[in-house]
Protein backbone atom coordinates (compact mmCIF):
# COMPACT_ATOMS: atom_id res chain seq x y z
CA UNK A 1 0.00 0.00 0.00
CA UNK A 2 1.11 3.78 -0.71
CA UNK A 3 1.88 5.87 2.26
CA UNK A 4 1.34 9.58 2.76
CA UNK A 5 3.62 12.14 5.28
CA UNK A 6 1.42 15.32 6.13
CA UNK A 7 3.41 18.31 7.75
CA UNK A 8 1.31 21.13 9.27
CA UNK A 9 2.27 24.55 9.84
CA UNK A 10 0.01 27.50 11.32
CA UNK A 11 -3.26 27.33 13.29
CA UNK A 12 -6.00 25.12 14.15
CA UNK A 13 -7.63 25.70 10.94
CA UNK A 14 -4.58 24.28 9.24
CA UNK A 15 -4.49 21.38 11.78
CA UNK A 16 -8.64 20.52 10.91
CA UNK A 17 -7.14 21.31 6.60
CA UNK A 18 -4.42 18.28 7.48
CA UNK A 19 -7.21 16.27 8.46
CA UNK A 20 -9.21 16.73 5.29
CA UNK A 21 -6.01 16.36 3.18
CA UNK A 22 -5.42 12.87 5.48
CA UNK A 23 -9.03 12.42 4.57
CA UNK A 24 -8.99 12.50 0.83
CA UNK A 25 -5.99 10.34 0.69
CA UNK A 26 -7.08 7.43 2.73
CA UNK A 27 -10.02 7.43 0.44
CA UNK A 28 -7.59 6.83 -2.37
CA UNK A 29 -5.97 4.20 -0.06
CA UNK A 30 -3.07 5.44 1.22
CA UNK A 31 -2.17 4.72 5.18
CA UNK A 32 -0.12 6.89 7.22
CA UNK A 33 3.81 6.63 7.54
CA UNK A 34 5.87 6.63 10.30
CA UNK A 35 8.15 9.67 8.99
CA UNK A 36 8.85 11.21 5.80
CA UNK A 37 11.65 8.85 4.62
CA UNK A 38 9.00 5.99 4.40
CA UNK A 39 6.39 8.09 2.31
CA UNK A 40 4.95 7.71 -1.28
CA UNK A 41 3.84 11.18 -0.78
CA UNK A 42 5.02 13.81 1.14
CA UNK A 43 2.41 17.11 2.03
CA UNK A 44 3.67 20.47 3.15
CA UNK A 45 0.15 21.94 4.71
CA UNK A 46 1.65 25.64 4.64
CA UNK A 47 1.20 28.72 7.02
CA UNK A 48 2.15 32.26 5.69
CA UNK A 49 1.25 34.68 8.74
CA UNK A 50 4.58 35.59 8.90
CA UNK A 51 7.88 36.14 7.05
CA UNK A 52 10.00 33.77 9.51
CA UNK A 53 7.42 31.12 9.19
CA UNK A 54 7.39 30.95 5.20
CA UNK A 55 11.02 30.90 5.47
CA UNK A 56 11.08 28.00 8.02
CA UNK A 57 8.50 25.92 5.40
CA UNK A 58 10.83 26.63 2.50
CA UNK A 59 14.06 25.16 4.31
CA UNK A 60 11.54 21.75 5.05
CA UNK A 61 10.91 21.84 1.26
CA UNK A 62 14.57 21.95 0.01
CA UNK A 63 15.26 19.23 2.60
CA UNK A 64 12.93 16.87 0.71
CA UNK A 65 15.36 17.09 -2.34
CA UNK A 66 17.68 14.23 -1.01
CA UNK A 67 14.88 11.83 -0.91
CA UNK A 68 13.45 12.85 -4.33
CA UNK A 69 17.06 11.64 -5.71
CA UNK A 70 16.45 8.73 -3.85
CA UNK A 71 12.95 8.18 -4.98
CA UNK A 72 12.17 9.68 -8.17
CA UNK A 73 8.67 8.51 -7.66
CA UNK A 74 8.01 10.29 -4.73
CA UNK A 75 5.28 13.12 -4.98
CA UNK A 76 5.58 16.24 -3.55
CA UNK A 77 2.73 18.07 -2.71
CA UNK A 78 3.09 22.00 -1.04
CA UNK A 79 -0.96 23.14 -0.04
CA UNK A 80 -2.32 25.72 2.00
CA UNK A 81 -2.19 29.52 3.13
CA UNK A 82 1.66 29.88 1.49
CA UNK A 83 0.89 28.80 -2.10
CA UNK A 84 -2.23 30.78 -2.31
CA UNK A 85 -0.46 33.75 -2.68
CA UNK A 86 -0.03 35.43 -5.62
CA UNK A 87 2.94 34.84 -7.60
CA UNK A 88 3.87 32.22 -5.07
CA UNK A 89 3.46 29.27 -6.73
CA UNK A 90 5.22 29.78 -9.46
CA UNK A 91 8.02 30.80 -7.17
CA UNK A 92 7.86 27.42 -5.69
CA UNK A 93 8.55 26.13 -9.19
CA UNK A 94 11.07 28.02 -9.91
CA UNK A 95 12.84 27.19 -6.89
CA UNK A 96 11.95 23.69 -6.41
CA UNK A 97 11.18 21.96 -9.75
CA UNK A 98 10.87 18.85 -8.02
CA UNK A 99 7.36 19.62 -6.37
CA UNK A 100 4.70 17.30 -8.31
CA UNK A 101 1.48 19.57 -7.05
CA UNK A 102 0.92 23.06 -5.76
CA UNK A 103 -2.52 23.96 -4.18
CA UNK A 104 -3.72 26.76 -2.04
CA UNK A 105 -6.87 27.56 0.82
CA UNK A 106 -9.15 27.69 -1.70
CA UNK A 107 -8.94 24.40 -3.49
CA UNK A 108 -7.77 21.57 -1.50
CA UNK A 109 -10.59 19.05 -2.93
CA UNK A 110 -8.33 19.08 -6.49
CA UNK A 111 -5.80 16.78 -4.71
CA UNK A 112 -7.03 13.76 -5.14
CA UNK A 113 -7.85 14.27 -8.98
CA UNK A 114 -4.07 15.53 -9.16
CA UNK A 115 -2.70 12.23 -7.54
CA UNK A 116 -5.27 10.18 -9.87
CA UNK A 117 -3.67 11.26 -13.23
CA UNK A 118 -0.60 9.90 -12.08
CA UNK A 119 1.65 12.64 -14.11
CA UNK A 120 4.16 15.01 -12.96
CA UNK A 121 3.06 18.06 -13.92
CA UNK A 122 2.53 21.01 -11.48
CA UNK A 123 -0.93 22.28 -10.45
CA UNK A 124 -1.58 25.98 -9.96
CA UNK A 125 -3.96 27.60 -7.41
CA UNK A 126 -7.16 28.93 -8.93
CA UNK A 127 -8.14 31.80 -6.92
CA UNK A 128 -11.57 32.26 -8.35
CA UNK A 129 -12.63 29.31 -6.33
CA UNK A 130 -12.45 31.49 -3.26
CA UNK A 131 -16.52 31.39 -3.82
CA UNK A 132 -17.32 27.99 -3.13
CA UNK A 133 -17.08 26.38 0.33
CA UNK A 134 -16.38 22.69 -0.07
CA UNK A 135 -16.23 20.49 2.91
CA UNK A 136 -14.34 16.99 2.46
CA UNK A 137 -14.01 13.69 4.55
CA UNK A 138 -11.77 14.31 7.77
CA UNK A 139 -9.77 11.69 8.91
CA UNK A 140 -9.44 12.73 12.78
CA UNK A 141 -6.90 12.98 14.70
CA UNK A 142 -7.50 14.97 17.76
CA UNK A 143 -8.67 12.63 20.19
CA UNK A 144 -12.19 13.08 21.56
CA UNK A 145 -12.40 16.54 19.94
CA UNK A 146 -13.13 17.29 16.60
CA UNK A 147 -12.94 20.75 14.36
CA UNK A 148 -15.79 22.10 12.34
CA UNK A 149 -15.52 25.08 10.56
CA UNK A 150 -18.37 27.38 9.97
CA UNK A 151 -16.69 30.55 8.51
CA UNK A 152 -14.17 30.51 5.80
CA UNK A 153 -11.91 33.90 5.02
CA UNK A 154 -12.55 37.35 6.77
CA UNK A 155 -13.04 40.55 5.86
CA UNK A 156 -11.28 43.00 8.74
CA UNK A 157 -8.06 43.51 6.79
CA UNK A 158 -6.05 44.47 10.03
CA UNK A 159 -2.87 46.20 8.69
CA UNK A 160 -0.61 43.47 9.78
CA UNK A 161 -2.73 40.52 8.66
CA UNK A 162 -2.10 38.69 5.36
CA UNK A 163 -5.19 36.50 6.42
CA UNK A 164 -7.38 38.20 3.75
CA UNK A 165 -5.46 37.92 1.14
CA UNK A 166 -4.70 34.25 0.92
CA UNK A 167 -8.16 32.94 2.52
CA UNK A 168 -10.71 35.45 0.88
CA UNK A 169 -13.67 36.95 2.27
CA UNK A 170 -15.89 35.93 4.56
CA UNK A 171 -17.96 32.88 3.31
CA UNK A 172 -20.38 31.10 6.24
CA UNK A 173 -21.68 27.40 5.94
CA UNK A 174 -25.23 26.61 6.05
CA UNK A 175 -26.91 26.56 9.96
CA UNK A 176 -28.47 22.91 8.78
CA UNK A 177 -24.97 21.58 6.90
CA UNK A 178 -23.23 22.60 10.17
CA UNK A 179 -25.76 20.92 12.53
CA UNK A 180 -25.93 17.83 10.43
CA UNK A 181 -22.02 17.27 10.35
CA UNK A 182 -21.43 18.23 14.60
CA UNK A 183 -25.12 15.51 15.02
CA UNK A 184 -23.05 12.68 12.96
CA UNK A 185 -19.71 13.65 15.06
CA UNK A 186 -21.76 13.22 18.60
CA UNK A 187 -23.52 10.22 17.28
CA UNK A 188 -19.96 8.68 16.35
CA UNK A 189 -18.81 9.24 20.11
CA UNK A 190 -17.26 12.59 19.93
CA UNK A 191 -16.63 14.59 23.37
CA UNK A 192 -15.98 17.89 22.13
CA UNK A 193 -16.64 19.98 19.78
CA UNK A 194 -14.57 23.11 18.45
CA UNK A 195 -15.96 25.59 16.34
CA UNK A 196 -13.61 26.86 13.38
CA UNK A 197 -13.15 30.68 11.41
CA UNK A 198 -10.88 33.56 10.94
CA UNK A 199 -13.71 35.56 12.44
CA UNK A 200 -16.43 32.95 14.33
CA UNK A 201 -18.40 36.07 15.61
CA UNK A 202 -19.53 36.99 12.12
CA UNK A 203 -20.89 33.59 11.00
CA UNK A 204 -24.03 34.59 9.20
CA UNK A 205 -23.61 38.00 7.74
CA UNK A 206 -23.33 36.90 4.58
CA UNK A 207 -26.19 34.70 4.54
CA UNK A 208 -29.42 35.92 3.93
CA UNK A 209 -31.74 33.95 6.01
CA UNK A 210 -31.12 35.48 9.56
CA UNK A 211 -28.75 33.12 10.24
CA UNK A 212 -25.86 33.96 13.74
CA UNK A 213 -23.37 32.83 15.69
CA UNK A 214 -25.56 32.85 18.84
CA UNK A 215 -28.33 31.20 17.19
CA UNK A 216 -26.05 28.68 15.83
CA UNK A 217 -24.52 27.91 19.28
CA UNK A 218 -27.94 27.79 20.88
CA UNK A 219 -29.29 25.07 18.26
CA UNK A 220 -25.91 23.54 19.06
CA UNK A 221 -26.38 23.44 23.10
CA UNK A 222 -29.77 21.61 22.60
CA UNK A 223 -28.01 18.65 20.64
CA UNK A 224 -29.10 15.60 22.82
CA UNK A 225 -25.70 14.80 23.66
CA UNK A 226 -23.74 15.23 26.62
CA UNK A 227 -20.83 17.38 25.31
CA UNK A 228 -18.70 20.11 25.28
CA UNK A 229 -18.76 22.86 22.40
CA UNK A 230 -15.99 24.95 21.67
CA UNK A 231 -15.18 28.02 19.27
CA UNK A 232 -11.92 29.98 17.88
CA UNK A 233 -11.60 32.65 17.24
CA UNK A 234 -13.14 35.97 18.31
CA UNK A 235 -13.06 39.18 17.09
CA UNK A 236 -13.96 41.60 19.64
CA UNK A 237 -16.05 44.29 17.80
CA UNK A 238 -18.45 41.52 16.79
CA UNK A 239 -18.18 39.46 20.73
CA UNK A 240 -21.73 40.87 21.05
CA UNK A 241 -24.18 40.58 23.99
CA UNK A 242 -26.35 37.97 22.61
CA UNK A 243 -23.66 35.66 22.28
CA UNK A 244 -22.64 36.51 25.89
CA UNK A 245 -25.89 35.40 27.06
CA UNK A 246 -26.29 32.27 25.00
CA UNK A 247 -22.44 31.43 26.42
CA UNK A 248 -24.26 32.19 29.80
CA UNK A 249 -26.55 30.26 29.73
CA UNK A 250 -25.47 26.34 28.58
CA UNK A 251 -23.33 24.74 30.69
CA UNK A 252 -21.80 22.52 27.79
CA UNK A 253 -20.66 26.03 25.49
CA UNK A 254 -17.19 26.06 27.52
CA UNK A 255 -16.59 28.71 29.59
CA UNK A 256 -13.12 29.74 27.93
CA UNK A 257 -13.05 32.37 25.41
CA UNK A 258 -10.54 33.74 23.56
CA UNK A 259 -10.78 37.26 23.03
CA UNK A 260 -7.99 38.67 20.73
CA UNK A 261 -6.99 41.81 21.77
CA UNK A 262 -3.56 42.42 20.13
CA UNK A 263 -2.68 46.16 21.71
CA UNK A 264 -4.63 48.09 24.76
CA UNK A 265 -3.47 51.62 23.47
CA UNK A 266 -6.63 52.94 21.05
CA UNK A 267 -3.95 54.90 18.60
CA UNK A 268 -2.08 51.36 18.09
CA UNK A 269 -5.59 49.69 17.54
CA UNK A 270 -6.38 52.37 15.25
CA UNK A 271 -3.37 51.94 13.30
CA UNK A 272 -4.17 48.15 13.16
CA UNK A 273 -7.40 48.75 12.05
CA UNK A 274 -9.29 46.95 14.21
CA UNK A 275 -12.28 49.04 14.94
CA UNK A 276 -12.56 49.04 18.82
CA UNK A 277 -11.04 51.17 21.41
CA UNK A 278 -8.96 50.33 24.43
CA UNK A 279 -12.57 51.57 26.62
CA UNK A 280 -15.04 49.36 24.33
CA UNK A 281 -12.87 46.10 24.73
CA UNK A 282 -12.19 46.67 28.69
CA UNK A 283 -16.10 47.31 28.72
CA UNK A 284 -16.79 44.02 26.74
CA UNK A 285 -14.79 42.17 29.08
CA UNK A 286 -16.45 43.59 32.34
CA UNK A 287 -20.06 42.12 30.87
CA UNK A 288 -18.17 39.16 30.17
CA UNK A 289 -17.25 38.60 33.61
CA UNK A 290 -20.84 40.33 35.06
CA UNK A 291 -21.99 37.20 33.01
CA UNK A 292 -20.03 34.63 33.13
CA UNK A 293 -18.14 34.68 36.46
CA UNK A 294 -15.79 31.78 35.89
CA UNK A 295 -14.71 32.94 32.23
CA UNK A 296 -11.44 31.68 31.55
CA UNK A 297 -9.87 34.53 28.82
CA UNK A 298 -6.94 34.44 26.87
CA UNK A 299 -5.65 36.92 23.94
CA UNK A 300 -3.18 37.45 21.66
CA UNK A 301 -1.47 40.45 22.20
CA UNK A 302 1.37 42.30 19.37
CA UNK A 303 4.28 44.14 20.75
CA UNK A 304 6.30 46.51 18.60
CA UNK A 305 3.78 47.73 15.65
CA UNK A 306 4.66 50.88 13.83
CA UNK A 307 4.78 54.09 15.79
CA UNK A 308 3.90 52.36 19.05
CA UNK A 309 5.19 54.53 21.82
CA UNK A 310 6.39 53.68 25.28
CA UNK A 311 3.30 55.07 26.23
CA UNK A 312 0.98 53.07 24.18
CA UNK A 313 3.30 49.85 25.20
CA UNK A 314 2.54 51.09 29.15
CA UNK A 315 -1.13 51.13 28.39
CA UNK A 316 -0.92 47.66 26.64
CA UNK A 317 0.76 46.12 30.54
CA UNK A 318 -2.15 48.04 32.34
CA UNK A 319 -4.93 45.98 30.01
CA UNK A 320 -3.31 42.88 30.46
CA UNK A 321 -3.34 43.78 34.81
CA UNK A 322 -6.82 44.76 34.64
CA UNK A 323 -8.51 41.83 32.64
CA UNK A 324 -5.89 39.29 33.91
CA UNK A 325 -5.94 36.37 31.25
CA UNK A 326 -5.58 33.06 32.02
CA UNK A 327 -3.42 32.99 29.21
CA UNK A 328 -2.20 35.16 26.94
CA UNK A 329 -0.09 34.09 23.58
CA UNK A 330 2.65 37.25 22.89
CA UNK A 331 4.68 38.18 19.89
CA UNK A 332 6.78 40.42 18.58
CA UNK A 333 4.91 42.26 15.57
CA UNK A 334 7.12 41.11 12.42
CA UNK A 335 6.74 43.06 8.50
CA UNK A 336 4.79 41.10 6.45
CA UNK A 337 5.28 41.93 2.84
CA UNK A 338 1.60 42.22 0.88
CA UNK A 339 0.06 44.11 3.96
CA UNK A 340 -0.03 47.97 4.68
CA UNK A 341 1.74 47.50 8.66
CA UNK A 342 5.08 46.47 5.99
CA UNK A 343 4.98 50.43 4.80
CA UNK A 344 4.20 52.16 7.78
CA UNK A 345 6.83 54.46 9.26
CA UNK A 346 8.17 54.28 12.39
CA UNK A 347 9.08 50.61 12.80
CA UNK A 348 10.40 49.95 16.09
CA UNK A 349 14.02 48.86 16.41
CA UNK A 350 14.10 45.00 17.42
CA UNK A 351 15.88 46.02 20.84
CA UNK A 352 12.67 47.91 21.83
CA UNK A 353 10.68 45.20 20.64
CA UNK A 354 12.78 42.27 22.22
CA UNK A 355 12.78 44.52 25.95
CA UNK A 356 8.70 44.71 25.32
CA UNK A 357 8.08 41.43 24.64
CA UNK A 358 9.99 40.44 27.83
CA UNK A 359 8.26 43.16 30.24
CA UNK A 360 4.80 41.55 28.57
CA UNK A 361 5.29 38.28 29.33
CA UNK A 362 6.81 38.62 32.62
CA UNK A 363 3.82 40.59 33.84
CA UNK A 364 1.13 38.00 32.27
CA UNK A 365 3.02 35.12 33.66
CA UNK A 366 2.72 36.74 37.31
CA UNK A 367 -0.82 36.86 36.42
CA UNK A 368 -1.40 32.83 35.32
CA UNK A 369 0.45 31.91 38.47
CA UNK A 370 -2.19 33.21 40.53
CA UNK A 371 -5.03 32.17 38.53
CA UNK A 372 -3.58 28.79 38.18
CA UNK A 373 -3.31 29.01 42.28
CA UNK A 374 -6.68 29.64 43.00
CA UNK A 375 -7.46 26.07 41.59
CA UNK A 376 -5.82 24.34 44.46
CA UNK A 377 -8.19 22.22 46.70
CA UNK A 378 -10.99 22.72 44.30
CA UNK A 379 -12.64 19.52 42.35
CA UNK A 380 -13.34 19.97 38.67
CA UNK A 381 -14.75 18.15 35.74
CA UNK A 382 -11.82 17.61 32.67
CA UNK A 383 -12.65 15.55 29.66
CA UNK A 384 -9.26 13.53 29.15
CA UNK A 385 -7.30 14.10 26.07
CA UNK A 386 -5.19 11.40 26.25
CA UNK A 387 -1.84 11.20 27.89
CA UNK A 388 0.48 13.85 28.02
CA UNK A 389 4.06 12.95 26.36
CA UNK A 390 5.78 15.07 28.70
CA UNK A 391 5.31 13.10 31.56
CA UNK A 392 5.48 9.03 32.12
CA UNK A 393 1.75 7.58 32.73
CA UNK A 394 0.42 10.61 33.32
CA UNK A 395 -2.74 11.65 31.53
CA UNK A 396 -4.33 15.32 30.61
CA UNK A 397 -7.66 17.19 29.52
CA UNK A 398 -8.58 20.29 29.96
CA UNK A 399 -11.49 22.29 32.08
CA UNK A 400 -14.76 24.20 30.72
CA UNK A 401 -12.66 27.27 31.32
CA UNK A 402 -9.31 25.74 29.39
CA UNK A 403 -6.97 24.73 31.99
CA UNK A 404 -4.67 21.81 31.09
CA UNK A 405 -5.06 18.92 34.06
CA UNK A 406 -2.83 16.38 34.60
CA UNK A 407 -3.16 13.14 36.53
CA UNK A 408 -2.37 9.86 36.60
CA UNK A 409 -4.77 7.13 36.15
CA UNK A 410 -5.39 3.30 36.54
CA UNK A 411 -6.96 2.72 33.13
CA UNK A 412 -7.14 4.20 29.61
CA UNK A 413 -9.96 7.21 30.42
CA UNK A 414 -9.40 8.79 27.32
CA UNK A 415 -12.71 10.77 25.95
CA UNK A 416 -14.22 10.10 29.75
CA UNK A 417 -15.35 13.08 31.75
CA UNK A 418 -13.81 12.82 35.09
CA UNK A 419 -13.76 14.60 38.27
CA UNK A 420 -10.35 16.20 39.52
CA UNK A 421 -9.29 17.53 43.02
CA UNK A 422 -6.58 19.69 42.32
CA UNK A 423 -3.34 19.05 44.64
CA UNK A 424 -1.04 22.05 43.48
CA UNK A 425 -0.41 24.09 40.40
CA UNK A 426 2.61 24.71 38.31
CA UNK A 427 2.44 28.05 35.97
CA UNK A 428 -0.46 27.18 33.35
CA UNK A 429 -0.81 23.87 34.00
CA UNK A 430 -2.78 22.10 37.33
CA UNK A 431 -2.31 18.82 38.73
CA UNK A 432 -4.41 16.43 40.81
CA UNK A 433 -6.10 13.04 41.53
CA UNK A 434 -9.36 11.53 40.57
CA UNK A 435 -12.31 11.92 42.78
CA UNK A 436 -13.93 8.43 42.91
CA UNK A 437 -17.67 7.96 42.91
Amino acid sequence: MKSYFIKTYGCQMNIHESEKIAGILRDLDYIEADSDQNADIIVFNTCCIRETAEAKISGHIGEVSRLKQKNPNLIVAVCGCMSQQKGVAEQLKKRFPFINIILGTSNLQLLAEELSRQTQKHSLIDTAEYNTVTEMNSYRTSGANAWVNIIYGCNNFCTYCIVPYVRGRERSRKEKDIVAEVSYLLENGYKEITLLGQNVNSYGKDLDDGSSFSQLLEKLANLPYKYRLRFLTSHPKDFTEDIIDVVAKYDNICKSIHLPVQSGSTAVLRNMNRRYTREYYLDLVSKIRAKIPNAGLSSDIMVGFPGETEEDFADTLDLVKQVRYSSCFCFIYSRRKGTPGYAMENQIPKIVKTERIKQLIAAQNVITREISKQFEGKTVEILVDGLNDKYSDVYCGRTDCGKLVNFKCDKDCTGEFVNIKINRSQSATLFGEIVKD
